[in-house]
């Protein structure tokens, strides 16, 4: 237990240290949280093997998943609080037409690319395999863009548009994945589920905004009862907490396989309580500061995680740049061509798309999924590849989009030792 609380303390240390490197070449401080957990990781410090500095193997960073799964839920949490009613009936019709059209038109344009390569060198990558990675394409990491808008304080029309958007793509992404995952199986074995590829996704959605909304809305009675801002900041803590592991559990019902996905649940329970709780904004102001230290060490463990001996496999290489040029492409033209069907603002339409590259936790789980076909190693390498490029250069992009759409104020407080410098 000492070894993993000393683990701990030096990844919180060693992450803020490393935000301080990052913010003096311009790079976002999530940047420098995931290239300190490469540094711990098992492939550099990690690997001297001193207790408590670093983590000296990939099974270690997994046994403290319990930390990245509760990240990701006040995370979602967080998100939920962009789905006011005020903001969807602006935008909310063009945000799902945004966030629908980009996930598909990214599946279909690395669905071509892979399975162009599968018919040049069959012996290279599988039509299972590549049609996967099409659907695995499609999923965009919520962390990262939240943590970029966060710290440069970003808003405006293109930041709303793209939280609403990067909620909206879990959704999507799971769908186009069963779907997806499906046809795979079904090529690989010659059994085609229906069950699998059409109800299990529906029912788990259709389940994670059920539990989240009664979640929501528990949140809201319960919180009534208590009014020191104290008090109801615990409470709120302790009920993303109870929906996170709520959304672990899985059951069958009528031969169906049951489950929850942790981001919607989450998410809605977040959009429910931010819309019938009048003093909601406050506590989700004082709910992200105390998640702070917790977000952190959810990007450090996230580098730590990250398998570089993917980097010494050539066909990895091979099918991993060819994966992350399509899946750019594809997030690029995919919200460049919907944009200008729900005719956005010029800023909005050549930006969106850089800002929705960022990939990690969602597409890592989609990969362990897909471990049980036959080409399952390669799928895993290839997101492992595509992560780990994705999460160091992503952040610094959606920072430098949102920039150029004039959506992060370089004035403003810059030291907590200082005043606010006068605008």
């Amino acid at each position: 237990m000492e070894t993993y609380l000393i683990s701990l303390a030096v990844a919180l240390v060693g992450g803020l240290l490393m935000s301080r490197v990052t913010k003096r070449i311009n790079m976002p401080a999530v940047t420098g949280y995931l290239v300190a957990g490469l540094i711990l990781g098992p492939f550099c410090i990690g690997a001297l093997q001193i207790p408590g500095l670093g983590f000296s193997s990939l099974e270690q960073v997994s046994s403290l998943s319990i930390i990245t799964q509760t990240a990701l839920g006040f995370i979602a949490f967080t998100i939920g609080n962009e789905f006011r009613l005020s903001q969807l009936r602006a935008t909310g019709a063009k945000a799902i037409t945004i966030g629908i059209l980009q996930a598909v038109i990214t599946t279909v344009v690395v669905d071509i690319a892979l399975i162009a390569l599968h018919l040049c060198f069959p012996r290279i990558i599988s039509i299972p395999c590549a049609i996967t990675l099409g659907a695995i394409a499609s999923a965009t990491a919520p962390a990262a863009t939240l943590m970029v808008v966060r710290q440069y304080k970003a808003d405006g029309p293109l930041t709303r548009l793209l939280m609403l958007v990067v909620a909206i793509d879990d959704a999507v992404g799971l769908v186009i994945f069963s779907v997806s995952y499906g046809i795979a199986s079904a090529l690989s074995n010659g059994q085609v589920s229906m069950t699998a590829i059409v109800v299990e996704p529906l029912v788990e959605i259709l389940l994670s905004l059920g539990a989240g909304s009664l979640m929501g809305w528990l949140l809201n009675y319960v919180e009534q009862f208590f009014h020191s801002r104290s008090k109801r900041l615990s409470i709120s803590v302790a009920f993303v907490l109870l929906t996170a592991g709520l959304s672990m559990v899985e059951f069958e019902a009528a031969g169906i396989h049951c489950s929850f996905s942790l981001l919607l649940m989450c998410m809605m329970t977040g959009t429910i309580f931010c819309n019938v709780c009048p003093t909601s904004e406050e506590l989700m102001d004082r709910v992200d500061n105390w998640v702070m230290p917790l977000n952190i060490l959810f990007f450090v463990l996230s580098g730590a995680e990250l398998d570089l001996k993917v980097l010494a496999q050539p066909v990895t290489l091979i099918v991993g740049v060819l994966y992350i040029l399509s899946r750019s492409a594809g997030k690029y033209l995919g919200a460049y061509g919907s944009c200008r069907l729900t005719r956005q603002d010029k800023k909005i339409t050549d930006h969106l798309g850089i800002t929705l590259l960022p990939q990690a936790g969602v597409a890592l789980g989609m990969a362990l999924t897909a471990a049980s076909l036959p080409d399952g190693a390669l799928t895993r390498n290839v997101v492992l590849f595509s992560v780990l490029v994705y999460e160091l250069i992503g952040p610094n992009l959606t920072k430098r989009s949102l920039l150029a759409a004039g959506e992060i104020n370089p004035q403003g407080r810059v030291s907590a030792r200082k005043e606010n410098s006068p605008s």
